[in-house]
């Protein structure tokens, strides 16, 4: 006797489709997992066979073997679970054209009840993907899944319902909840509250208008953190399609939840510079996202970024420039995305006084060195905009209280230098200037002729790569966007170039105050 059911296997962001092979033979009771099934997978026969017995039905008493399928690929995870005890509980139950079109996934309890699982929306697409239209899920999974609006859907609270489906010949109509609309939201935090500091407040809306990294390097309590925790909420709304990205990367990492099936705002990720290079990048034996990925569509802030081991700096210079981390294993590679606004923020030297006029710098040589050694002509290269937070005098604060930019003013101008974007780069699968390639910004960022000039000029002086200069050619181009004009002009590039002082700083002979 044999049967096959469907299910998936994640590989990172992906699903493949997977055939749970069971085969009954005469012999000595015994149950054989196979086909590169990891530890969780070879565990589950002993919670299947409780599920089993603890739900009313009888175990098999003869040898039994489950072979996933294609054999060749590693597979992991829980939700192997109740297609294996579908596999086992149909053998010779003649209901196999049945099972072919339908999928399930799902944690069995040792009482019989179907538990929630890591990554039920990519296994749901993956399995759409793959021609399967009905799934049989958790019913704590539903909301996650529902996002997918052309799958069938059949939540299952324990092990009896799900085999009661297919013995009624899967007749039970199908979910039909109001599918979940992805309105987001954004925080709250307010940039009214930030006292002074106009200048880098406007570094801020040029960097969130066209999705450019960010350095805000100053003195300790200058307001950087303060500035970067506000960022997000002036970026513009998320689309339906980018909140379903953002879902289904949390949904792979098993970061939702019943309570918090989607991701609604975009994310603020804020890791602690002790982190590891797999934490930050992603991996493991299955790989899973790291914390660039979990910042996809949103902003990555690297608090304290020189304390930041130095190569895990440099491993984030190609995910930076691409928008995608690929990690290579033995079997094969999985990618993520992590297109993400990387907003730094650093003191100037160890002490965090370097340049500052009310306090002295006490670094000896060899520690200013080694601390600005971290700042990599290639890591300044790849963040598009610098800005100098300075302290605000004590006097402002009184007097300042009530005046500024706010949240809602900056909000604004990003989200109308966006929409310009949007048009502009309509079916060219480009969202935002800071992604535009080398070749395509001689088509989208026309220029006068002073202002080619003036840029040529500069870059000889400051003796900028080819890197910095097409960055800050885009930075211009966003600059002339919030002004709502078509050509960059000379003004346009000496703002791009006066958030690049710290090239100039940091590459020159000697420091100090």
């Amino acid at each position: 006797m044999m049967t096959k059911i469907f299910t998936a296997s994640l590989c990172g962001m992906k699903a493949e489709l997977v055939t749970v092979e069971t085969d009954l033979q005469s012999g000595l009771p015994a149950v054989n997992m196979v086909g590169l099934a990891d530890t969780t997978i070879k565990e589950a026969k002993e919670r299947i066979r409780a599920a089993i017995i603890n739900s009313g039905y009888g175990f098999p008493k003869q040898r039994l073997t489950v072979n996933l399928s294609p054999a060749g690929t590693p597979k992991e995870g829980s939700h192997f679970d109740l297609p294996i005890a579908m596999g086992i509980l149909l053998l010779g139950s003649g209901r196999q054209a049945l099972c072919q079109q339908v999928a399930y996934i799902g944690e069995l309890s040792l009482d019989g009840r179907v538990r929630h699982i890591r990554g039920a929306l990519p296994l749901a697409m993956g399995l759409w993907e793959q021609g399967v239209r009905k799934l049989v899920l958790p019913r704590t999974n539903l909301q996650e899944a529902a996002l997918l609006r052309d799958m069938e859907l059949y939540p299952v609270d324990d092990l009896r319902e799900c085999l009661d489906f297919i013995m009624e010949g899967g007749n039970a109509a199908p979910w039909k909840g109001e599918r979940v609309s992805l309105k987001t939201k954004q925080q709250k935090e307010d940039f009214h509250d930030v006292i002074g500091q106009e200048v880098v407040k406007r570094a801020v809306v040029t960097a969130a208008a066209g999705n450019h990294g960010l350095l805000l390097m100053g003195s300790p309590g200058s307001g950087k953190t303060m500035i970067a925790r506000r960022i997000p909420g002036i970026l513009p709304d998320m689309s339906c399609e980018e909140a379903l990205e953002i879902t289904r990367i949390y949904s792979a990492a098993g970061l939702l939840s019943e309570e918090k099936p989607f991701v609604l705002e975009r994310p603020f990720r804020s890791p602690h510079h002790s982190i590891s290079r797999a934490a930050m990048i992603g991996g493991g034996r299955n790989p899973r996202p790291g914390e660039i990925s979990l910042a996809h569509n949103g902003v990555l802030f690297l608090d304290e970024f020189g304390e930041f081991d130095l190569s895990l700096i440099e491993m984030l210079r190609q995910p930076m420039e691409a928008g995608e981390v690929t990690i290579s294993r033995s079997w094969g590679a999985v990618s993520f995305p992590c297109r993400t606004m990387i907003v730094a923020a650093a003191n100037p030297c160890k002490c965090g006084y370097l340049g500052d006029e009310r306090h002295i710098c006490t670094c000896a040589e060899k520690q200013l060195n080694a601390y600005l050694s971290r700042f990599s002509g290639p890591i300044l290269d790849r963040i598009d905009l610098h800005a100098q937070v300075f302290p605000v005098p004590y006097g402002d604060l009184e007097t300042e209280k009530s005046g500024g930019l706010s949240t809602e003013d900056m909000s604004v101008q990003v989200k109308r230098a966006a929409n310009i974007q949007k048009e502009r780069y309509r079916n060219t699968g480009i969202r935002y200037n800071s992604r535009l390639a080398p070749q395509q910004v001689q088509t989208f960022c026309p220029m006068t002729k002073e202002a080619a000039g003036f840029l040529k000029e500069a870059c000889e002086k400051m003796a900028l790569s080819m890197r910095t200069y097409y960055k800050i050619i885009k930075v211009s181009r966003t600059i002339a966007d919030l002004h709502e004009m078509d050509t960059i002009d000379t003004y346009h590039i000496a703002e791009a170039l006066r958030y690049r002082t710290l090239d100039r700083f940091y590459r020159r002979p000697g420091h100090g105050n």
